[in-house]
């Protein structure tokens, strides 16, 4: 189960990716990740570790304080 700074994480990731203008496989294919993780993670329902954030984030050209919000 996830809380609601997971979520707030959730809502980023799809927002730089929808951005980016990439589907889930390809921001998947990108980062080096199952199409599902990313599909999990923008749904909420698992937690990213930060090694998935720091892929996802290169990925989409943002910092990973910017998907953590520091």
């Amino acid at each position: 189960m996830t809380d609601n700074k997971d979520k707030a994480i959730a809502k980023r990731i799809k927002q730089y990716r929808k951005q980016s203008g990439l589907t889930q496989v390809a921001l998947a294919e990108k980062a080096g990740v199952a199409p599902n993780t990313v599909a999990r993670l923008e749904r909420g329902i698992h937690k990213a570790s930060s090694l998935t954030i720091e892929k996802l984030s290169k990925a989409l050209g943002v910092k990973a304080s910017d998907i953590l919000d520091y």
